[in-house]
């Protein structure tokens, strides 16, 4: 998961880094290495997954979305391509957010 986007995007390179960073453990490593385990946790998952869609969009240069969506975790995503929210406000937000789910489940 996010291998390619990672190795031709320069922008996308940047901000999976950055989540290294931000989060405190390499998000890429799992990625890229972990096992089925570790990528079902959700207190991994949840990262993973707003941090490559938000990879995505800022893998497009000169993409203004008009209006954004999203729902449940993808509302992350959609205030960061907004504008509303900046990723490296969103992201603890996210990974918060996921280890509670985590620690319910």
């Amino acid at each position: 998961m996010a291998r390619e986007l990672f190795d031709q995007s320069e922008a996308a390179r940047a901000l999976l880094t950055q989540a290294n960073d931000i989060l405190g453990f390499s998000l890429t490593t799992l990625l890229f290495e972990g096992t089925e385990a570790d990528l079902r946790r959700t207190d991994v998952t949840q990262p993973a997954v707003f941090v490559h869609s938000v990879a995505q969009f800022v893998a497009q240069p000169g993409l203004q979305p008009a209006m954004v969506a999203g729902h449940s975790l993808g509302e992350f995503s959609a205030l960061v391509a907004a504008g509303v929210l900046s990723f490296a406000d969103a992201l603890p937000l996210v990974a918060r957010r996921a280890q509670a789910m985590q620690a319910a489940c």
